[in-house]
């Protein structure tokens, strides 16, 4: 059995949770998410917790029942908490900048980079070179976090490029010359 699918996930006090056959629908102080659960798992909710069952034990069935659970269990963090990822521009001249909604970026192109966030998305530009993405839902920060990083993903030269913070970028040497 599934070590995340078999635990019971505790609703914690100010969240809201509604199920409708396979919808569930989580409500807390930061929002509001809904996600349909796979028909091989059965939701339940119980005396202020919620249990994933699965229909069978075919190898499918237990890979989604340990998934169904940790998308609830993040969608419960996602409405009290939130999430947030935090990238480093690293490079002579990469800087952002915000306008409104939107994210200037200088990567050295011979133009912009103007990203927009999506609608549940939070970007913030905390310094010339520091870029916070922040949102309710985990896979759409994620999703959102590494679109902007595909602009200049970290080369491993000179380790130039957009990192996530605290991200280590295994360095090459280079050529040697004279030998």
């Amino acid at each position: 059995m599934s070590r995340v699918g078999k635990n019971p996930l505790q609703i914690p006090n100010g969240v809201k949770l509604t199920l409708n056959g396979q919808d569930i629908t989580i409500e807390g102080p930061k929002g509001k998410l809904n996600h349909t659960v796979h028909s091989e798992v059965t939701v339940k909710e119980e005396d202020g917790t919620l249990v994933f069952e699965r229909s069978n034990d075919l190898a499918f069935s237990r890979s989604i029942h340990g998934t169904s659970a940790a998308i609830a269990r993040n969608m419960i963090q996602g409405v009290t908490e939130g999430f947030a990822k935090t990238l480093e521009l690293i490079g002579v001249g990469y800087r952002a900048e915000q306008k409104g909604r939107d994210l200037n970026l200088v990567l050295g192109f011979s133009h912009p980079v103007i990203v927009t966030a999506p609608e549940g998305i939070t970007l913030k530009v905390e310094a010339p070179t520091k870029i916070s993405i922040s949102g309710i839902d985990k896979q759409k920060v994620g999703q959102v976090a590494a679109e902007i990083r595909k602009y200049r993903r970290p080369e491993p030269y000179k380790g130039k490029g957009i990192h996530y913070t605290g991200e280590q970028v295994r360095r090459k040497q280079g050529k040697t010359s004279g030998k």
